[in-house]
């Protein structure tokens, strides 16, 4: 009996843990179920793209976001590990794995969700695909999901 107990107070921990990590990201779901391309556009005013490279400009929010995700305690630097343990292939994929996730999978959305934050970094169609394929919402938004259900029964 006492195992149970131990589970127990583990996985409340693991969920006050991770309920702390993502709550300055929860702020942001409003804003991420709305947000378009439009948070992601190309420079492109006054004849620029006659004669040089047109470059992205992200939204304020989008980068506030960036910012929380990458001092969330979050980001999963071997992101490519998930993805090639998971086969994961296409964007309908990820979201697949994102709807049917638990708390046992949360390495699987940290992963999807670094792989979109910390890609971003070097390649700027990542953030732009983060928020026209619903990835950065829908990882949250199950991320809060998951936290919500534990946070106030710990018994399943």
């Amino acid at each position: 009996m006492g195992n149970t107990t131990d589970s127990s107070e583990y996985l409340r921990a693991l969920m006050q843990d991770y309920k702390m990590k993502i709550g300055p990201l929860t702020e942001f779901l409003p804003w991420l179920g709305q947000a378009t391309e439009s948070a992601v556009s190309n420079y492109s005013g006054n004849g620029v793209t006659d004669a040089s490279i047109s470059f992205p400009v992200y939204s304020s929010e989008l980068m506030a976001f960036i910012k929380a995700c990458k001092i969330s305690g979050l980001m999963d630097r071997n992101y490519p590990y998930v993805y090639s343990r998971r086969a994961i292939k296409t964007h309908d994929q990820e979201r697949r794995l994102i709807v049917s996730a638990t708390w046992k999978e949360w390495d699987v959305l940290c992963g999807i969700l670094s792989k979109y934050v910390l890609g971003g970094q070097t390649r700027s169609t990542f953030w732009r695909e983060g928020i026209t394929e619903q990835i950065f919402y829908l990882t949250v938004s199950k991320m809060r999901e998951i936290v919500d259900f534990w946070d106030g029964n710990t018994s399943n």
